[in-house]
């Protein structure tokens, strides 16, 4: 398996500096582009690599992958806590809701019948859009917390791999509902 922290020259870790992380990226690259001495098979693992570190989820499940014991890599269901459903629960009525507008205003035929469902379109991208907001202040949240992992990692204890994989998993969940409400919306527009 490639290091994807290794080819950037930076530690395995559960948090990573964005900054450092661009900058060792484009070192990286530039050494890798073919008008360099490198080739198009490294420039695209440079890219994949940047891709895998700069997603808080990608960069966990990696991480996992590369250090944590078999135990701590097994798939397992994550409960959600009350906040995370929560925000589940309200993700899944607004989107089902949305849905059901989409319908109706496939289904509007005059200019008329359009512009009267204006408003509630207007309503429904709002709801959606502070669901994204929600959404990316949780990612945010959980992002802060990240240091901690990895000042447990080094304890190298079972049950900091088992809580890596938990956060990790919740990163997941919110990725993917990220995506929903963006397909949403470009469905609104």
């Amino acid at each position: 398996m490639v290091d994807c922290f290794a080819i950037f020259g930076l530690t395995r870790a559960a948090s990573l500096n964005e900054e450092a992380l661009r900058n060792a990226y484009t070192n990286a690259s530039k050494a890798a582009h073919p008008d360099h001495g490198g080739s198009e098979d490294l420039a695209s693992k440079v890219n994949a690599a940047y891709e895998t570190l700069r997603a808080p989820e990608n960069r966990l499940k990696h991480l996992l992958e590369l250090a944590s014991p078999d135990e701590a890599k097994r798939w397992r269901t994550v409960p959600l806590d009350d906040e995370m459903m929560s925000l589940f629960s309200a993700l899944g009525k607004a989107l089902e809701i949305s849905a059901k507008f989409i319908e109706r205003k496939a289904g509007a035929q005059s200019a008329i019948a359009k512009a009267l469902l204006a408003n509630e379109e207007m309503q429904h991208r709002e709801s959606l859009e502070r669901m994204g907001f929600e959404i990316d202040q949780r990612t945010k949240e959980m992002e802060q917390q990240l240091p901690a992992f990895d000042a447990e990692i080094a304890s190298e204890k079972y049950s900091s791999w088992a809580k890596i994989a938990a956060m990790q998993a919740k990163f997941s969940y919110l990725a993917r509902w990220q995506t929903q409400v963006r397909e949403r919306l470009l469905f609104l527009m």
